[in-house]
């Protein structure tokens, strides 16, 4: 959402626009509701990590020792909106992400669920929130949505 200013000079009105973000609070009640990716420990002010446990790796362990392929990303506010990086990768009975390559029996319910994410998560920063979204300029891999 932007808020437009007018400024006066002397000389005549300059617009200016700021962009104002909804308070982090419903933010984070927003971004919970697109779906169950949101981790709220590992999120902060301007900043919210997401992630899926797509595929599990290990089904006939007992659950606190399953791992699964995965991905996870992580959305910044910006000057105008938001930036998004992610990656793929395992998460590890202890918890931890490891990034690597999915192996092909699992690539595409991985993929599959990140595409789905960025669409509901687009839709939203776009739409509700009348802001941007772009891939960082560090993101290694190729920007979502593009293809």
């Amino acid at each position: 959402m932007y808020d437009i200013t007018y400024i006066y000079y002397g000389w005549g009105y300059a617009m200016t626009t700021d962009t104002i973000f909804p308070p982090h609070g419903r933010l984070m009640t927003k971004l919970t509701a697109l779906g169950p990716y949101l981790r709220k420990q590992q999120s902060k002010e301007g900043e919210f990590f997401f992630d899926c446990l797509a595929s599990c790796i290990s089904a006939n362990k007992s659950p606190e020792e399953r791992e699964f392929w995965g991905w996870w990303l992580v959305l910044t506010a910006t000057d105008i909106g938001f930036e998004y990086r992610y990656d793929f990768g395992r998460y590890d009975a202890k918890g931890n992400w490891i990034k690597g390559s999915l192996p092909a029996k699992h690539a595409e319910a991985v993929l599959k669920t990140l595409d789905d994410f960025y669409v509901k998560l687009t839709k939203f920063v776009k739409e509700d929130c009348q802001l941007d979204i772009q891939a960082s300029a560090e993101l290694e891999e190729a920007v979502l949505g593009s293809a």
